[in-house]
This record gives C-alpha cells, sequence and structure tokens, in this order.
C-alpha cells in the first residue's frame, strides 16, 4: 500500500494547487466595491427623478405654464447630462452599472408620489421633497468617496451637490419657500 493509498482526502484542502482559484467568501470588500454599490443605488435615484422632472416637465399647465415647463427642461437636461458619469464611475470602479428601466426603478430609493397631478404648486413640491432626498444620498456618496479616497469620485459627486443644491433654492424660490 502506498502513501497516497492512506491519504485522507480531507488533507487535500492543506494544499494549493497551481493555477487553482480559490474564492474567500469571508474577505471584506474592497472600499472601491462598496462605493460601487452605492454609485449603483445613486444611479438608480437619478434615472427616477430624472423621468419625475420629465413627466413635470411634460404635463405641467397653467397660466405659468411656459416658464416652468422651461425651467424644468433646465433641470431634465442637467439631470440627463450626470446619469452616463455615474455609469462610467461605476465602471472606474470595477462594477457594471444596471441600465434596465425595471432594474433602476427596483433598486432606486427615491420614491415618487405618484399625484399624477399638473398644477405647478404640487409638482413643484414634489420635485423640492424627492430633490431634498437626492441632495442627502448625495452627500452620503461623497463621504464614502472621501472615506475611500476615490478623489475623481468625490469631486464628481460634489459637483452634483452644487447643481442639485441650486435646484432646491430655485425650486423652493419658486414656491415662495
Amino acid at each position: 500500500m502506498s502513501d497516497i493509498d492512506n491519504l485522507d482526502l480531507s488533507d487535500l484542502k492543506k494544499f494549493r494547487f497551481v493555477g487553482a482559484v480559490e474564492e474567500d467568501d469571508t474577505a471584506a470588500k474592497k472600499p472601491a466595491d462598496n462605493l460601487a454599490e452605492q454609485l449603483q443605488s445613486l444611479l438608480a435615484d437619478v434615472s427616477t427623478f430624472y423621468h419625475v422632472v420629465h413627466e413635470a416637465h411634460w404635463n405641467i399647465v397653467g397660466a405659468d405654464f411656459y416658464q416652468y415647463h422651461k425651467f424644468y427642461d433646465e433641470i431634465v437636461s442637467d439631470v440627463y447630462d450626470s446619469i452616463d458619469p455615474i455609469a462610467e464611475n461605476i465602471r472606474k470602479l470595477g462594477g457594471k452599472p444596471a441600465y434596465r428601466m425595471s432594474d433602476l426603478f427596483k433598486q432606486a430609493t427615491l420614491k415618487d408620489n405618484d399625484t399624477n397631478s399638473t398644477d405647478t404648486a404640487s409638482l413643484t413640491s414634489n420635485l423640492i421633497k424627492l430633490n431634498q432626498q437626492l441632495i442627502d444620498i448625495l452627500k452620503a456618496t461623497f463621504d464614502t468617496a472621501n472615506k475611500d479616497n476615490e478623489q475623481g469620485v468625490a469631486n464628481f459627486i460634489a459637483e452634483r451637490i452644487d447643481a442639485h443644491q441650486k435646484w432646491q433654492w430655485f425650486l423652493e424660490s419658486s414656491a415662495g419657500k
């Protein structure tokens, strides 16, 4: 009987085979993985916000229609222009951004109150609420990017915070707040 015949197969776990790939499920995620996940959630929330503002842009009615239609269009354009850079930052960090609307809406934490309203007061009030939620999400993402020393991402997020704070000021001022 050879030594190999006496080998307990449980001992094989002690050996590493050349070319073998081992997965360590207990290993902590790299910081960038957590940031990429947070950016994925942000992508879902920004996409949701984009669609809510676009709906308001299309469906607003009233004596001040033209002013609000143009105003909401400015927000729509700005928010739309931020979607691709968010996805690109996810890719830079090794993630794969979701792109199907159904996936994005499932992942979104931002929830529209779906009032089906067309008046400026209701639509603007809803946008104020959602935009403030988005600012809070952006700030949390900014903190994570800084903690992970991902300065390029942090700079991009800082610019988005500034843009949404401007929209918040405009929305609140338009609502007389």
